[in-house]
C-alpha cells in the first residue's frame, strides 16, 4: 500500500498520522515513511529513538529502494500547490487527510475537497485531536462533514497527551513506557485496520 498524508493546514497532525499509520502496517510488513516535509519532522522523530520503520527524506529515496518495501508511506509537505497535489495522487493508493475538528481546520479542509476533486485522487479525512467527552466538537465535525459528502474514517484520534510524548521519545505511542499512554494507540490501530479492510 502507499500512503499519502497531506493538509493544506499545518498543526493538524499530519506527521504523527504518518509515523502511526506506519507503525500500524508495520505489523503486515516492511514500511518506509518518506519525510517530504521541509521541516523533517518525521526524521527528528527518528533519530530520537528506534523506530518500528524506516524513515527517510524524500530526495535521499530512488525507486529501486521502493520494492525492498511492502508499505509506503509519504508524509508529504504541507500546502502543496495544485500540480504537487496531483503527482502525488498517481503514486498513492489513498490520501490521508487529517482534520482536527476546529472551524479553521474545517475550512481548510473545504479548500483541500476542491483540489482533490479537481485531481480525482482516492482519499478520506481522518479526524484527529479530538477533545474527549463531554465536549460535541468531534460529533458536530463528523455530522458536518459527512453532510457535505466528505469520506472519513469511522476511527477517529483522540487528543492525548502521549502523541507530544512519542514525539520526544522516538516511538511510537504504542511503546511508551507508561501503559495510560499506550490507549492513544487504539485510535491510529483502529483506522490502520480501516485501511486494510
Amino acid at each position: 500500500m502507499r500512503l499519502c498524508v497531506f493538509a493544506f493546514k499545518g498543526g493538524v497532525g499530519k506527521t504523527t498520522s504518518a509515523i502511526h499509520l506506519g507503525t500500524y502496517l508495520s505489523q503486515h510488513g516492511r514500511v518506509l515513511l518518506i519525510d517530504g516535509d521541509p521541516n523533517h519532522s518525521a526524521l527528528s522523530w527518528a533519530a530520537e529513538g528506534t523506530p518500528p520503520i524506516e524513515v527517510a527524506a524524500l530526495e535521499a529515496v530512488s525507486a529501486g529502494q521502493l520494492s525492498n518495501f511492502d508499505h509506503i508511506v509519504i508524509d508529504t509537505p504541507a500546502r502543496p500547490t495544485e500540480q504537487e497535489l496531483s503527482d502525488l495522487a498517481r503514486g498513492c493508493d489513498l490520501l490521508v487527510v487529517p482534520c482536527p475538528p476546529d472551524a479553521f481546520a474545517l475550512r481548510a479542509l473545504i479548500l483541500t475537497r476542491a483540489a482533490l476533486e479537481r485531481v480525482g485522487v482516492a482519499y478520506r479525512v481522518l479526524l484527529t485531536m479530538v477533545p474527549p467527552y463531554p465536549s460535541k466538537e468531534g460529533v458536530s465535525a463528523r455530522a458536518a462533514l459527512e453532510g457535505a459528502g466528505i469520506p472519513l474514517f469511522k476511527a477517529e484520534i483522540r487528543r492525548a497527551a502521549a502523541f507530544s510524548k512519542s514525539a520526544l521519545e522516538g516511538v511510537a505511542v504504542r511503546d511508551l513506557r507508561d501503559v495510560r499512554d499506550r490507549t492513544a494507540w487504539l485510535d491510529y490501530e483502529a483506522a490502520g485496520k480501516e485501511l486494510l479492510s
